[in-house]
């Protein structure tokens, strides 16, 4: 693990802490940059990379000139703060089997409602001459997992998906119609056998 890697997970962790302890609530204010760079021997802007990263997946606002505070909280929100430990000492091998999984399990689950209508949306998603494979991939699965009303599902695999962007995101072409073809005749069991002989790329 890089350094950078090891202050950023030290930020976050003191963050947690923090707010366990002090038993926070949305709207109450977080320490500043300056006493996170003090509890922690960081510098300033890595205290300050941490906060953005946090900012932006929803689970601390900055009000400027005001300081930071918690944000609503939300169930997933657990699990994007502990991706930041898990994924990055989680091997390629690793990545692979549980992004699968997800795909397989989200594919099963929305295969009894399937009808014309989303059958057609996800035929549009492949169908898009200006997407690469990877971008139909991203398109295709989020749409799936999105049909399968289960936020925390869907958060899981997004984070897996962003993380594992740089080696691998995607089936072989003839995937994503044989699970279009197994939806329209609802051949639920074909499912397994379909990611079981399939390889990520």
């Amino acid at each position: 693990m890089s350094p950078k890697q090891k202050v950023y997970q030290g930020v976050l962790e003191e963050i947690r802490k923090f707010i366990e302890v002090n038993d926070l609530r949305p709207g109450d204010k977080l320490p500043s940059e300056r006493e996170l760079s003090e509890k922690l021997g960081a510098g300033r802007s890595s205290i300050r990379e941490a906060l953005r990263a946090m900012e932006l997946i929803g689970v601390i606002e900055t009000r400027h000139g005001g300081g930071t505070y918690l944000s609503k909280y939300r169930p997933y929100h657990t699990v994007e703060l502990l991706s930041t430990f898990i994924l990055s000492q989680t091997t390629k091998d690793e990545l692979h089997i549980v992004k699968r999984l997800l795909e397989k399990e989200a594919a099963k689950l929305i295969c009894h409602q399937m009808d014309q209508v989303k059958l057609e949306q996800l035929e549009n998603k492949l169908n898009n001459s200006s997407t690469t494979i990877k971008e139909q991939h991203y398109s295709f699965f989020k749409y799936v997992l999105e049909l399968t009303e289960n936020q925390l599902l869907a958060r899981m695999w997004g984070l897996i998906d962003e993380y594992s962007k740089s080696f691998s995101n995607h089936y072989s072409s003839e995937f994503y119609t044989n699970l279009i073809e197994i939806y329209k005749t609802q051949n639920y069991p074909s499912i397994e056998g379909l990611f079981n002989e399939e390889k990520l790329y």
